[in-house]
């Protein structure tokens, strides 16, 4: 049976894109399961001046596609009201303090308050000072905040917006979300580690060869080249969302399924993460910058540097691949692969790792090695997993083949799941900080992050170096290559 929440959600950036594609529909998922009922209110936030009315119809028009019926979806809009705001004019928050006072005695939300940043982080500090100086934090009930990435764009930055928003704010009030970290299948991978002893017993660099991680995009930057021109592939994925499933890879089972025992295992696997001396970068990590696709038979494809809004000699990256190492008892010695780029060959998440060969083969192979066994997790579009086994084939003689055991949830299973959003919102209500970012994961990741954009920063590459619609720069296969590896994931081979 669900329990019903109680809360008044306050929407900062109620008008924008994120709020309209992700924050409606997974607020109305939540009210249609029952989390949220007759006890809830949601202010939107903005400075065009719309009334209660024109913002409900927007809020109804962004759950179109998941309405149970007209009437259900008004019901719900009828606990949204939009402020008109200005967020830099504490006088503006004045006004917003008895609107979020009537609601809460009309509502009986008992003073609990979600404050949601759905805007550009350069408010995220001046919100959070004014929230507190303004009352509109209550004394009674919770108070949390959620806050979208990017969290700064460097150590010095992040700190220095961390200690804006801690001025207001308590660490276990504050969830800055990934939404990777609302993925079902990456969720996955502690039952798979922690809830089968065949797995775990092998989880370690005895009979781990190496991981790969591949976050594959096959669109462009589109239109949002003004913002990724300034910010990058490794910003925008390395930072937080593959070092955020890395450590979740890597961390030691903790004592309990609970926030503070997950978060301190994953702290400790990222701190083991070996930082590069500046001279590492280059044999350690790869870039890549896309081009216009080659071939004449596909769609024409412009180049990242014909984007709208994108300088013409732009030496940003839109492909990232490294190598990294962590430096503890479990993982000495097994690199940890990754890569993700926009434009590529195919769009997919997913995680293959490579289980160590047997050192003798017995078999009738051609004097080939044994194909690894490899464990798949597929994170998107697909979800499920696989496992590759060698076995005889059936005939004479002791000749092998690869069998793969696979499971992917069917597609109405994944339209029926919960959205990614759905989950990480519903975790706030609850208090549960397990799959948002704590403050000392972001601090290690921007430390590991800085070395290798500050090296990047003082050379300059020849870019485009890879087509669209392939899978990045020769390099990033290269990486793998020296090591006596291959990606595994191959969606451009014939």
């Amino acid at each position: 049976m669900n329990t019903e929440k109680k809360a008044l959600f306050t929407i900062f950036g109620g008008t924008g894109d994120l709020a309209k594609r992700k924050l409606y529909p997974s607020l109305y998922r939540l009210y249609k399961k029952g989390y949220l009922k007759k006890q809830f209110a949601v202010i939107g936030t903005a400075r065009r001046e719309w009334t209660d009315d024109f913002y409900r119809e927007i809020v109804i028009d962004s759950i179109r596609d998941i309405t149970d019926s007209p009437e259900h979806a008004l019901k719900f809009a009828s606990h949204f009201y939009y402020q008109s705001h200005n967020v830099t004019d504490v006088n503006h928050y004045d006004t917003l303090k008895k609107l979020s006072n009537k609601l809460d005695e009309e509502y009986q939300l008992n003073g609990n308050r979600l404050f949601y940043l759905a805007m550009s982080p350069n408010f995220f500090g001046i919100i959070s000072q004014n929230l507190k100086d303004r009352d509109l934090i209550t004394t009674c009930g919770f108070n949390r905040l959620i806050i979208e990435k990017p969290f700064g764009h460097d150590f010095e930055s992040a700190l220095k917006l961390n200690n804006q928003i801690r001025a207001s704010f308590e660490e276990n009030q504050i969830y800055r979300i990934d939404h990777y970290l609302g993925k079902e299948m990456v969720q996955n991978i502690s039952a798979v580690r922690f809830g089968n002893y065949i797995i775990e017993s092998m989880w370690n660099s005895r009979y781990i060869d190496n991981i790969q991680i591949t976050l594959s995009e096959s669109l462009g930057v589109e239109e949002r080249g003004g913002y990724y021109d300034t910010s990058g592939a490794l910003r925008d994925m390395l930072q937080n969302h593959i070092l955020q499933i890395i450590s979740l890879l890597a961390m030691e089972p903790p004592t309990r399924l609970e926030d503070k025992e997950i978060r301190t295992e994953k702290i400790k696997a990222l701190r083991a993460v070996r930082l590069f001396e500046p001279n590492e970068v280059t044999g350690h990590m790869v870039r890549g910058q896309y081009g216009p696709s080659l071939d004449d038979s596909s769609e024409n494809l412009n180049g990242y540097r014909e984007e709208i809004n994108v300088a013409p000699d732009s030496q940003t990256e839109t492909f990232v691949a490294g190598k990294i190492l962590i430096d503890n008892f479990r993982w000495m010695d097994v690199p940890f692969y990754f890569r993700t780029g926009k434009r590529l060959a195919k769009k997919g998440t997913q995680i293959d790792i490579e289980f160590k060969n047997v050192p003798l083969n017995l078999f009738d192979n051609n004097d080939e090695p044994l194909p690894a066994n490899i464990l798949t997790i597929y994170i998107q579009p697909t979800e499920g997993f696989s496992l590759e086994l060698n076995t005889k084939k059936i005939g004479l003689g002791l000749e092998t083949e690869t069998l793969k055991l696979e499971h992917k949830h069917s597609a109405e299973t994944t339209a029926n799941s919960p959205e990614a959003y759905e989950k990480l919102i519903l975790d706030c209500l609850n208090g549960d900080s397990t799959n948002f970012t704590h403050w000392d994961e972001v601090a290690t990741s921007w430390k590991f992050v800085d070395v290798i954009r500050e090296h990047w920063d003082n050379e300059t590459v020849n870019f485009p170096n890879y087509a669209s619609g392939s899978m990045g720069p020769t390099a990033s296969e290269q990486l793998l290559i020296t090591d006596g590896f291959k990606w595994h994931w191959c969606p451009n081979e014939k």
